[in-house]
C-alpha cells in the first residue's frame, strides 16, 4: 500500500513538472514591455545613421547641443515606432522569452 501512493506522488510530481510554467498577465505585460524596449533601442540604432548626413543651418543651428537633441530625437522615433507594433521584432523576443520560460 506504501509503494502504490509513494508510486503515485511521484507519478504526479514527475506530470507537475512537465507542464508549462504560464506568466501571470502583469508578469506577461512586463515581458511584452521590456521586448518592446528591446526593439526600440535596436530600430533607434538602425534610424541613426539616417540621420548623420543631415547638415543643418550655420545660422540657427550645429553645435553640440544640436547633436544631443538628434539622438534623443531618434531615440523617440525608435520608441514611437515600437509602440505603434513595430516592425515584428517585440512579437519575436516575447516568443523567445516565453519559450525560455517553459523551458525552466
Amino acid at each position: 500500500m506504501e509503494n502504490s501512493s509513494s508510486l503515485i506522488a511521484q507519478a504526479n510530481l514527475d506530470a507537475g513538472r512537465a507542464l508549462p510554467i504560464i506568466p501571470k498577465s502583469a508578469s506577461l505585460a512586463k515581458m511584452r514591455e521590456k521586448a518592446e524596449d528591446f526593439e526600440a533601442v535596436f530600430l533607434a540604432q538602425m534610424l541613426k545613421p539616417m540621420f548623420e548626413g543631415i547638415k543643418s543651418d550655420d545660422m540657427f543651428g550645429g553645435g553640440n547641443g544640436e547633436d544631443m537633441w538628434k539622438s534623443q530625437l531618434v531615440n523617440e522615433y525608435g520608441k514611437t515606432i515600437a509602440k505603434s507594433g513595430g516592425i515584428g521584432i517585440a512579437d519575436a523576443v516575447l516568443g523567445e522569452m516565453l519559450r525560455m520560460q517553459e523551458m525552466q
